[in-house]
């Protein structure tokens, strides 16, 4: 009995986080569920609607990285293949991007799938640049909109292993948006 009332607790428990990270999605608190999503991973690992809303919530809050396990994961119904396909793109794109701006890495002859998401149309941008000199910095014109620009460089710091990748957005020349990727 005391192992049922147990059961019964923890699973009231794990309904609420959901819950309330459904609540937080919906104000758009993005880093905030991807937060209370990795608390509360392993007990809803099998839950594709979970494992969506948390990878999603991960992607607009800057946590790539938290991407890794999920796409793994995701491979029960079509959506979450779908999902898990435009999340690894994603994923490879920043590590590529990273590899490229550290290593002067030359990524001009790759062809790969896009999004739609900010950093797929940074790194589309760069491939553009083809083979050149590195820089310290890169300002791209978006395609789609001429009032929209974007920065991108390393910020370095003092510990090599905690450089970032940051990508400004512009509009108008007025700073919209930061984005820092690890």
């Amino acid at each position: 009995m005391r192992l049922f009332i147990v059961l019964l607790v923890s699973l009231s428990l794990y309904a609420d986080a959901k819950q309330e990270m459904f609540r937080l999605y919906q104000t758009k608190d993005f880093a905030a569920v991807c937060n209370k999503g990795l608390q509360n991973f392993s007990a809803n690992k099998n839950d594709e609607a979970f494992l969506s809303m948390y990878a999603f919530s991960c992607l607009y809050s800057d946590y790539v990285d938290r991407l890794a396990v999920p796409i793994t994961i995701m491979k029960h119904s079509e959506e979450a293949r779908a999902n898990a396909a435009y999340f690894s793109v994603i994923l490879m794109q920043k590590k590529l991007l990273f590899h490229a701006l550290l290593d002067n890495y030359d990524l001009s002859t790759l062809k790969l799938p896009t999004t739609d998401y900010i950093l797929s149309k940074v790194f589309d941008l760069y491939l553009e640049l083809g083979k050149h000199t590195p820089k310290p910095y890169y300002i791209f014109q978006d395609k789609t909109d001429k009032h929209k620009s974007y920065k991108l460089y390393i910020q370095k710091s003092q510990n090599k292993n905690s450089d970032k990748v940051v990508l400004e957005e512009f509009y108008n020349s007025r700073s919209m948006q930061r984005h820092i990727y690890w």
